[in-house]
């Protein structure tokens, strides 16, 4: 870890807020595993909540990104938009699993910086998720539902693994952290996306082009 850098106060305030909690952790904390001084976290971050607001608008920025991609091949039908932007979304949380996990936590506790996010970031997923339901919807891909529920589901495919990393490792042995993990996992909410999601005449239509690549 290089010391003194933005960089290396970032990483070790994400290990020592996920191992203490954010009020768990102080400033000087953060500074001995950084192997830096307070002065240089107060030059770029100000204080603790500066750090945190941060490391969430650093999160949300890239992982809008991650959906955009998908999104922008919404014309080539909603089945493999939602799938692409589902395949982008644990990708880049497993690659980011530790700030992952601190994120989602985060966003479950009620504070000012979590309303701001919630009013912009998740606003703007919100937009994107609803979009790609509704062209399914018209274009008679998806069974016909109510994009917020489904919205709902989705969400919680997402993030579980990711927030409750240790309940899977230790209780389902599952592995989060391992590529084959994030492998696996979207090929299960896929089937999701099909037997759920995806209308019964969109179903036939993907068991067809499998057979067909088979």
């Amino acid at each position: 870890m290089k010391e003194n850098s933005k960089a290396a106060i970032i990483e070790a305030a994400v290990f020592l807020f996920n191992h203490n909690g954010f009020n768990g952790t102080s400033i000087r904390d953060i500074a001995k595993k950084a192997r830096t001084n307070v002065a240089n976290i107060s030059y770029y971050f100000g204080n603790k909540n500066g750090l945190l607001e941060h490391c969430l608008t650093e999160y949300y920025e890239a992982y809008l990104l991650e959906i955009e991609k998908g999104y922008s091949i919404l014309e080539n039908g909603a089945t493999e938009s939602l799938k692409a932007i589902v395949e982008n979304i644990i990708y880049f949380q497993y690659e980011n699993i530790q700030l992952t996990r601190l994120i989602v936590r985060e966003m479950s506790i009620d504070s000012q910086i979590v309303r701001e996010i919630m009013s912009t970031y998740l606003t703007k997923e919100r937009f994107y998720f609803s979009k790609v339901f509704e062209k399914g919807f018209k274009n008679k891909e998806f069974r016909i539902n109510t994009a917020n529920y489904l919205i709902l589901q989705l969400k919680s495919l997402l993030t579980m693994p990711f927030l409750n990393s240790q309940y899977v490792a230790e209780v389902l042995h599952l592995l989060p952290h391992e590529k084959y993990f994030a492998d696996k996992y979207i090929r299960e909410t896929y089937t999701w996306i099909d037997r759920v999601v995806c209308s019964s005449n969109q179903t036939r239509k993907l068991k067809a082009n499998l057979l067909r690549i088979l």
